[in-house]
């Protein structure tokens, strides 16, 4: 799955001229965390958030009062406060790649670009939703965390063994293991007792760490 698909198209953006307290004001209205800043010509010219706002706005301890703080703020442009040249993605990066550069540079969100215009944004809270569609949470089970040998076909010897004994897989996920030579294993099944899926796994695994109804 490319960040196409699960982007936010024709995001709202803001011009760098703009002042901090319309920025805020923007962020506060849609209850979003970030703004693309693009020219009038709608190049991308940079990225604002909240926190930089924050960061921004006067300490609660200034001796300014409230009308002052307000006219500061209206005075401060956006692109005195903005990330220049922000990490962008093109509109067919894996939906994964995408996940491992916010990981990387600490960040909550990504311009997504075609053919050098901005087409969208990506956040961590797309990037959420995502995982809860991955475990297939909204739909009832058993899920089992289980340690099994890293070893070519070990997927497919349980996918056909819990097949045989008539479940359903609604989702499955591998992680690290304890060392390269096994892995953590996550999967979530239906049409299954939870002492059913366990005699299904058992000839398969190192350990059954965990199997509950969900």
């Amino acid at each position: 799955m490319t960040v196409g698909k699960r982007m936010t198209q024709n995001p709202i953006t803001i011009l760098p001229h703009d002042s901090v307290a319309k920025a805020r004001k923007i962020m506060q209205r849609e209850k979003i965390h970030r703004l693309p800043v693009v020219d009038k010509h709608g190049k991308l010219k940079g990225i604002v958030t909240e926190k930089d706002l924050l960061k921004a706005s006067p300490s609660t301890a200034t001796a300014l009062d409230v009308y002052e703080i307000s006219e500061l703020l209206s005075e401060l442009q956006v692109e005195s406060v903005m990330t220049v040249d922000p990490i962008t993605i093109d509109v067919e990066t894996p939906i994964e790649d995408a996940a491992r550069i916010m990981a990387e540079n600490n960040i909550g969100g990504l311009p997504i670009m075609k053919e050098g215009h901005l087409a969208g944004i990506i956040t961590e809270s797309d990037l959420f939703k995502l995982f809860v569609e991955l475990f297939g949470v909204r739909r009832s089970g058993i899920r089992a965390t289980i340690l099994i040998p890293e070893k070519r076909g070990e997927l497919a010897d349980i996918a056909v063994a819990i097949r045989d004994k008539g479940g359903n897989i609604i989702s499955i996920g591998t992680f690290l293991g304890e060392d390269m030579t096994n892995a953590l294993l996550t999967l979530k099944v239906e049409d299954m007792s939870r002492e059913d899926l366990i005699s299904c796994l058992s000839p398969y695994v190192e350990e059954i760490r965990d199997v509950r109804e969900v």
